[in-house]
């Protein structure tokens, strides 16, 4: 499947129907950056958000807090462009392999709200988690 398969297709709708949907109707996403490898995030998907994730070759997810489909980067402006989608073994998770790309050209690609590269940015360490990753823009800068 190529990441803009024409959604008029008659087997368009296979693809969705092989994910193991959990009751909510959602199934967790890990956004991985393509180039480093590096684990950006973890989101949730419904059916119509992996479509248009599919469709757009962006990522977009759905926000549990506001019930609605939110487009990685429509406010910050740091959008996935994704590369791969991937499932899982057990068919409960999706991997999608992205760019993360920044709202300039040469700034830093940031995945975190907080204005982090990724989510992921404080690790376990003689017993309390340790921030490891430095702010590279101000929140209050990012979401306007």
């Amino acid at each position: 499947m190529t990441l803009t398969q024409d959604s008029t297709d008659a087997r368009a709708g296979d693809w969705l129907d092989r994910v193991r949907w959990d009751r909510d109707g959602l199934v967790p996403a890990i956004a991985q950056e393509a180039g480093s490898g590096d684990v950006l995030m973890v989101a949730w998907m419904n059916r119509e958000a992996l479509a248009e994730t599919a469709r757009r070759g962006r990522a977009v997810y759905w926000s549990r807090s506001r019930q609605r489909l939110w487009a990685k980067g429509e406010e910050s402006g740091h959008v996935q462009q994704v590369h791969e989608i991937r499932l899982d073994c057990d068919e409960d998770v999706v991997l999608l392999k992205v760019t993360q790309l920044g709202r300039d050209p040469g700034q830093p690609g940031i995945a975190c709200h907080t204005g982090r590269h990724s989510c992921f940015f404080r690790r376990y360490e003689d017993g309390d988690w340790q921030v490891v990753e430095p702010v590279l823009a101000d929140p209050e800068r990012i979401y306007r």
